[in-house]
């Protein structure tokens, strides 16, 4: 079998430092579309040096996340790049993202999963500094054909909508050039600007990064409801329902709830079809 539960699971973590400054945090912001308008006091936190503060999210680009390539090439995985497919995503935040700093992050594969057809790997990252842990993320890695090995099904993640009108509903477009900029944060995946490998993977063009959504999202929900205050976020999960397109525009519902805020993204012009599903924001 191409993929070895055993030998994965086993093996000891990949290690690596890591360090970013505030033209990193800058540029990931500008890929999620931040800075508009321009002169915007709130949007100057995103993109000022001097106003500064850090999107967690900014945690699935730090060290161009190092834990899903570090997942993939461990002992035990031996998969084919064109089967796999970034299912879910999770991060949980130990304190606020420094906008300049140096961290060790260690990767492993946390978890294998047997869905019949497919095989799920949750790739799990830690990164800590001298102040000590920073933020755990889980990549969930969906490997078509790789399944029916008689392993353990997981956990189901699936969250039910509130049954009531969202508390708020916002729009976000997604800009024509978007996935150029965000891929300079470190995912050079051609699938998200070559419109001939675009073609070769069953896209008629090139599709926007899901972690690109993801911060999209969180900077949405941040803005909307924590009143900018990034700090509140506290842990932030999502499963990657479907496909978006630069020019199209996200639209993002949201609901308050005791434990932070449950979203559901869609695609707007293509009759609300699902983007970010089973996402919360945990926040304090």
């Amino acid at each position: 079998m191409p993929i070895d539960a055993g030998q994965a699971l086993a093996a000891e973590p990949r290690s690596a430092e890591i360090a970013w400054d505030h033209k990193d945090v800058q540029l990931y912001h500008l890929g999620l579309g931040a800075g508009i308008p321009a002169t915007d006091p709130d949007e100057l936190r995103y993109t000022l040096e001097s106003r500064l503060h850090v999107l967690p999210s900014f945690a699935t680009v730090a060290g161009a996340g190092m834990g899903m390539m570090g997942g993939l090439s461990a002992p035990g995985i031996d998969v084919d790049l064109s089967a796999v497919l970034h299912g879910g995503q999770a991060i949980h935040l130990h304190r606020p993202i420094p906008v300049r700093g140096r961290a060790a992050t260690t990767s492993r594969v946390a978890a294998v999963y047997d869905k019949g057809k497919a095989a799920v790997l949750v790739l799990r990252s830690e990164a800590a500094d001298d102040d000590g842990p920073l933020w755990t993320s889980d990549a969930e890695i969906y490997v078509r054909g790789e399944g029916g090995f008689g392993g353990d099904r997981g956990p189901s993640t699936r969250l039910e909508l509130p049954d009531r009108a969202p508390d708020r509903t916002v729009e976000r477009h997604v800009r024509e050039d978007q996935a150029l900029l965000y891929r300079l944060s470190g995912d050079w995946n051609p699938l998200h600007a070559d419109p001939e490998f675009a073609k070769l993977a069953g896209f008629d063009r090139p599709i926007l990064h899901g972690l690109c959504t993801y911060g999209m999202t969180l900077k949405a929900v941040a803005d909307t409801l924590l009143d900018g205050d990034v700090t509140r976020v506290r842990s932030y999960r999502t499963r990657f329902a479907g496909v978006v397109y630069p020019g199209e525009t996200l639209r993002i519902r949201m609901w308050r709830q005791d434990a932070g805020v449950r979203v559901a993204v869609s695609a707007a012009e293509r009759d609300d079809a699902p983007v970010l599903a089973d996402t919360l924001v945990e926040t304090v």
